[in-house]
C-alpha cells in the first residue's frame, strides 16, 4: 500500500487510536481496584478523625475495623433498615427528601470503652462540595468531635474548615434541647445564633459563604437523625 496515500493515513490513524484506546482502557481497569482501595482508606481516615483517632493509609483499614464496631443504616424515624453504612452515598442522600433518605451511622468504641456515634454530612461551599463527619457521645446530644473537608475552597479562607482550630470548636456542643433537635449554628465572630436555644461556633474569618455552607450542611444532614439521637438521649 502506498504510504503516501490518504487511505493509508486514515487506516494508520484508526489503528493507532484503537491501540492507544485499548491500552488506556486496560490500564484504567488494572488501576481501578487500587484507586478504590485508596479512596476507601481516605474515607476511613476521615471517619476516624471525627473521634480524634489519627491513622495513615497503611493502617486505616485495620484501625477502622478495630474502632468501628458496627454500622447502621437508619430512616428518618430512627428505624434500622440496613447495616452497610460505608456504601451509602451521602451526597445523593443529602439531596433527597428527608423521609426518603438512607442515613448512615458508624458506631465507634474508643480505647476506654466509650461508645460514639459518627454521622456523615455533605453540602456546598463557595467553590464546590464540602463534607465531613460529626461524632456524638452516647447521650445522643453532645458533640464528641468533628471533621470537615472540601474540594476547592480558598486557601487561608474557606479552606480553614479542614483545620482542627475550626472543627474543635464543635467539641462539647449540644444538639438536643428540651427533647428537640437543635443543630449547632455557625455564626460570624461576635454575633449570636438566629435560634437563641442553639449552641454555636464562630465561622471562618473571610470565609463567610463557606461557614454558612457548613451551618446549612449540619442542618440539612443532621436534622433527619433527630429521632435516632432523641432515642439515644432518652436512654441515658
Amino acid at each position: 500500500m502506498n504510504k503516501q496515500s490518504n487511505v493509508y493515513t486514515i487506516i494508520y490513524i484508526i489503528v493507532l487510536v484503537v491501540v492507544v484506546g485499548s491500552a488506556l482502557a486496560l490500564t484504567a481497569t488494572a488501576l481501578k481496584p487500587l484507586q478504590t482501595d485508596n479512596a476507601n482508606a481516605d474515607k476511613m481516615k476521615q471517619i476516624l478523625a471525627a473521634v480524634h483517632i489519627s491513622t495513615d493509609a497503611a493502617d486505616a483499614k485495620a484501625d477502622f475495623s478495630k474502632y468501628i464496631t458496627s454500622q447502621l443504616v437508619i430512616n428518618e424515624a430512627g428505624e434500622t433498615v440496613g447495616d452497610n453504612a460505608f456504601d451509602i452515598s451521602v451526597e445523593k442522600q443529602s439531596k433527597a427528601p428527608a423521609a426518603d433518605r438512607q442515613l448512615p451511622v458508624y458506631v465507634c468504641t474508643t480505647d476506654d470503652g466509650q461508645t460514639k456515634y459518627i454521622l456523615p454530612v455533605y453540602g456546598a461551599g463557595l467553590w464546590g462540595p464540602i463534607w465531613g463527619y460529626v461524632a456524638f457521645d452516647a447521650d445522643g446530644s453532645t458533640v464528641y468531635g468533628a471533621y470537615f473537608a472540601h474540594q476547592g475552597e480558598t486557601p487561608g479562607l474557606g479552606a480553614e474548615i479542614e483545620k482542627p482550630a475550626f472543627s474543635n470548636e464543635f467539641n462539647g456542643k449540644e444538639m438536643i434541647k428540651s427533647g428537640r433537635f437543635v443543630p449547632v449554628e455557625v455564626v460570624k465572630a461576635g454575633q449570636k445564633p438566629a435560634n437563641p436555644e442553639a449552641d454555636y461556633v464562630d465561622g471562618i474569618s473571610g470565609g463567610t459563604i463557606t461557614s454558612k455552607g457548613v451551618g446549612a450542611m449540619l442542618d440539612n444532614c443532621l436534622s433527619p437523625y433527630a429521632a435516632f439521637l432523641n432515642n439515644l438521649s432518652n436512654r441515658k
